[in-house]
């Protein structure tokens, strides 16, 4: 009888024991399948591309990309935005490379070179709130992108990522194993012999085509016309696109007379119904021409400038904290901007670099954008660069977070739900 008993509490026990086991596993598995980030008020939403069908992100009300992590990455929150952190201090800190191991590097960026003495600016790391970034691993990023195809497109502030991004990779590899390009200030590429992959860049700061006429120097911005090198993005794995500022200068700054829209000359036109014309077109591109089963799509958003001598002098940030300080750069273009990406059918991941780099007017070339003479006063004319970025520098913040971005897969379309 007692035997009896004992059998059937040890029964009891087993399956007790295996019942608890199958219900933690379908908890871990409802929890896995969560897909969607819950957000007040989300201003854009955007779901998973077929290619990564397990991650998607939404932009917020302040336009910020959230982004779903894998459960590999450390996280308190169900999900993280990337965009939404600070700027840490470590007087430790090491840059990812130094400028002499890349030679390509323009006078530009290239402020130690220059004579630029102070280097806090390479001791601040952006830390996301709630989860934790991967830092830029470039044997890894390598491993990614064997075989395939970047392309940056637009001005000068891309070009500034293309330099960035190409150090990053340049710098891990032995000087034969790599293959550079930067004589052309229209084209650069830079190519990994073993990992048979190119990283190119093209100049198109409107990303429309801007011609001269060759006779009377007239210049004519063809709104209707996708710049000229778009034969060449076509095919490529991963594009990274950035247009705004060209659209925005005035007085002699401006780069066209006059605009060409449905055949006919313009000679005035509000700038943002131009820019949103040249938006669309591109938009257009992209869902015609794009295979969006093989290709990523990134826009990078708008990176502010610090307009007149507001980064001379300057070694700290402005404000640890991002959003802190309101960009200067019209927010009407911003928006036109943002809203062509929210109305495409064709997803596109948008970088929101503009907050966090609201805040660094530290890291600008300032009068370090050229070479420096000892003891050699400054000129009346002088003004220095605050619109680029040193290398190493922000830049390398940025590509950190479009590498985030393929460590977690995420990518969506944009939509009104």
């Amino acid at each position: 009888m007692d035997t009896t008993i004992i059998e059937r509490w040890k029964l009891c026990t087993f399956v007790s024991f295996t019942g608890c086991i199958i219900l933690i596993l379908c908890l871990n598995k409802s929890h896995s399948s969560t897909k969607l980030l819950a957000l007040q008020d989300p201003a854009i939403s955007i779901t998973s591309l077929n290619q990564f069908p397990t991650q998607t992100i939404e932009f917020s009300a302040a336009s910020k990309l959230i982004v779903y992590p894998p459960e590999s990455v450390n996280s308190s929150e169900d999900g993280c935005n990337i965009f939404d952190g600070r700027w840490v201090y470590n007087p430790k800190a090491r840059p990812p490379y130094e400028g002499h191991q890349c030679p390509f590097l323009s006078d530009q960026v290239s402020c130690r070179r220059n004579g630029r003495s102070d280097s806090d600016y390479e001791k601040w790391s952006w830390r996301a709130n709630g989860c934790e970034i991967p830092s830029f691993n470039a044997t890894d990023m390598m491993e990614r992108l064997r075989g395939k195809r970047v392309v940056i497109v637009g001005d000068s502030l891309n070009r500034n990522q293309w330099e960035s991004l190409a150090c990053l990779l340049y710098s891990s590899l032995h000087p034969s194993r790599a293959y550079i390009e930067t004589q052309s200030s229209v084209y650069k590429v830079f190519r990994a012999k073993d990992y048979n992959f190119s990283v190119e860049f093209y100049w198109s700061p409107f990303l429309v085509q801007l011609d001269v006429d060759k006779k009377n120097g007239t210049r004519v911005l063809r709104l209707d016309k996708l710049s000229g090198s778009a034969r060449r993005w076509q095919g490529a794995d991963i594009m990274v696109f950035n247009t705004g500022h060209w659209w925005a200068h005035q007085g002699k700054l401006r780069a066209w007379d006059l605009f060409q829209y449905e055949g006919k000359l313009v000679g005035e036109m509000k700038i943002e119904s131009a820019l949103d014309i040249g938006m669309k077109k591109w938009a257009s591109w992209v869902r015609r021409k794009v295979d969006m089963n093989k290709t990523r799509v990134f826009f990078r958003s708008i990176s502010p400038s610090h307009t007149g001598k507001e980064c001379y002098n300057e070694s700290k940030p402005l404000s640890e904290e991002p959003f802190a300080v309101v960009s200067s750069f019209p927010r009407s273009l911003t928006e036109i901007i943002e809203g062509t990406i929210k109305e495409m059918e064709n997803p596109v991941t948008y970088l929101n670099i503009t907050g966090l780099s609201q805040n660094r007017r530290d890291a600008h070339p300032s009068i370090y954008a050229r070479k420096q003479r000892q003891g050699q006063p400054l000129s009346k004319e002088f003004h220095p660069d605050c619109s680029h970025w040193c290398l190493p520098g922000l830049p390398d913040t940025w590509n950190s977070l479009l590498y985030a971005s393929l460590v977690f897969n995420t990518s969506g379309q944009v939509s009104d739900s």
